[in-house]
């Protein structure tokens, strides 16, 4: 391919690029299209070009204005006429650009002309919306008096409210610029003076608005990584103390990390607020090559138990009285809703009736909720009995409720920070030595738990009409059933679809698992 593009000569190129995009559909192509103008602006000689044809602007305008009496335009001619305006503002002919979007976008976004979309405009419009939104925008900036800017940029911005968006607002406008921002210096100070004035401050608040978002760029811009810490030390803001962290770690810089860290969790003061900092504290102590990330471990497990809080403090004992030692004292903090670690710390300490008694009391429904012990537990007896034909449904260890947000887990722009090793939960019980249990009272507890698990779980999933649940159900007693193949829990499978044969679904699910082995047979 690349030997093919570098022998064609220019003409034979644009002869290519454009039987492209007549391959195309209307929205890939325009998305290229729009790729090519921006592309072809930045290429250009510097100066602007000739003005757009005065008839394209007042065309514009006229159709927005009839649109907006009739409350309705077709997304193609609404399509036609932002495409000039993008053309326009590639040929650096702001003053086209602003009347065209302003014309339109405006109306759009203010929900006076329908496009016929259910819910967002791009749904049916081939243009990148948001792109020409922004483009309004600079069109605005360019054409404003250096003293002006940042007021004629506010207004650009609300005036196409649910369009264009404060948040990130400067980085989003040096994209999609043709040339550099002129008096960015001067235009900062007079921007954050303005949205200062629409920022939340209330450090109890959850809520992030855009104005927060906005205040943060422009500081950082003006200030660096200094100006967010002092944004975060007087406004305590969970969002304010998240962009001040984060900066530190895209840097690498983990000892100011570490120390940013710790401070944002004294600053959010007590609760689960803290969890967050403090796993990202164990992360810039893990950058810094500190081996024991025991102590910020355990303080955000306490301060908010999960699962995968549990499991990398568990998983960071460096031997086997060490990490029962641990399971022991979490199991005095543990809350008592959150089954399904209590259950698995009993399990860590060998202790197979508590841990059974938890898994067969669970509820039948609610298998996917963060404290139910099924998809934990069940998975776990089966390997300690052995794994013998187990179903992959009843064997996918904890997913729901698992999943953490964070800097331990943090990715940004594709790109993969660094992030806490989490033990897989079987390596923990394997290290706590829980294995091998030969004892026949042990495993016919774990048996009696799992048959009950699994009888629950079809009674709840067919009370319920739970159709998408069904393969589930079915897959735990097939796994019993490989289990321990025995006459009783034969006995037992066959009853429970003998009583569930009603419900067709399920039975072609059991089939399809257990095939016929089970069914149940009439005597005589």
């Amino acid at each position: 391919m690349e030997m093919a593009l570098s022998a064609m000569g220019s003409e034979e190129l644009r002869a290519v690029i454009v039987s492209i995009l007549l391959e195309l559909d209307d929205r890939a192509a325009d998305r290229v299209a729009q790729m090519i103008l921006h592309r072809g602006g930045r290429a250009g000689s510097g100066g602007s070009s000739a003005p757009a044809d005065d008839a394209d602007v007042t065309e514009a305008i006229a159709f927005a204005q009839a649109a907006q009496r009739s409350g309705y335009a077709n997304p193609e001619d609404v399509d036609l006429r932002l495409r000039r305006g993008i053309a326009a503002f590639a040929r650096k002919d702001y003053f086209a650009a602003q009347r065209i979007f302003g014309a339109l976008l405006g109306p759009i976004a203010e929900a006076e002309i329908d496009l016929g979309q259910d819910e967002l405009v791009d749904e049916v419009l081939t243009v990148n919306v948001a792109d020409c939104a922004t483009q309004y925008v600079v069109a605005e900036y360019m054409l404003s008096e250096p003293g002006r800017r940042a007021e004629k940029v506010r207004a650009a911005v609300g005036a196409i409210c649910g369009i264009g968006t404060l948040g990130d607002l400067i980085q989003a406008m040096e994209r999609v610029a043709i040339e550099a921002l002129p008096g960015l210096s001067d235009f900062y100070p007079a921007w954050r003076a303005i949205i200062e004035k629409e920022t939340d401050t209330s450090a109890q608040s959850s809520w992030d608005g855009e104005a927060n978002r906005g205040l943060r760029e422009v500081i950082l811009r003006m200030e660096g990584v200094s100006g967010l810490a002092a944004l975060a030390r007087s406004t305590r803001r969970i969002r304010d103390l998240d962009a001040w962290c984060a900066c530190l770690v895209e840097a690498r810089d983990w000892k100011a990390s570490l120390a940013a860290f710790e401070e944002a969790s004294v600053l959010v003061g007590e609760g689960h607020r803290r969890a967050p900092f403090l796993d990202g504290a164990a992360l810039a102590a893990q950058g810094m090559g500190i081996p024991d990330l025991s102590p910020w471990l355990e303080q955000a497990w306490n301060a908010q138990p999960t699962m995968f809080r549990l499991s990398r403090w568990l998983g960071s004992a460096t031997s086997r009285p060490l990490l029962l030692e641990r399971a022991a004292r979490a199991l005095q903090a543990c809350p008592d809703h959150a089954t399904r670690q209590r259950a698995f710390l009993h399990l860590i300490q060998g202790q197979i009736e508590q841990t059974a008694e938890l898994l067969s009391g669970a509820p039948g429904l609610g298998w996917s909720h963060e404290d139910h012990p099924g998809h934990l537990i069940f998975p776990l007896f089966v390997t300690l009995l052995g794994g013998t034909g187990r179903s992959d449904q009843a064997m996918a260890l904890p997913d729901d409720g698992m999943k953490e947000s964070g800097f331990a887990t943090l990715r940004v722009d594709g790109q993969t920070r660094p992030v806490l090793a989490t033990p897989d939960v079987a390596e923990i019980v394997r290290d706590a030595g829980v294995e091998g249990l030969a004892d026949n009272w042990v495993r016919q507890a774990m048996l009696t738990a799992m048959r009950q698990a699994a009888s629950k779980r079809v009674s709840a999933v067919t009370e319920a009409t739970r159709r998408n649940r069904y393969g589930h159900a079915a897959s735990l007693v097939a796994t019993c059933v490989a289990c321990d193949p025995s006459a009783e829990t034969l006995q037992w499978a066959a009853s429970l679809r003998e009583r569930n044969r009603r419900f067709s679904a399920l039975s072609a699910e059991f089939d399809a698992r257990m095939g016929k082995r089970t069914q149940h047979r009439p005597r005589g």
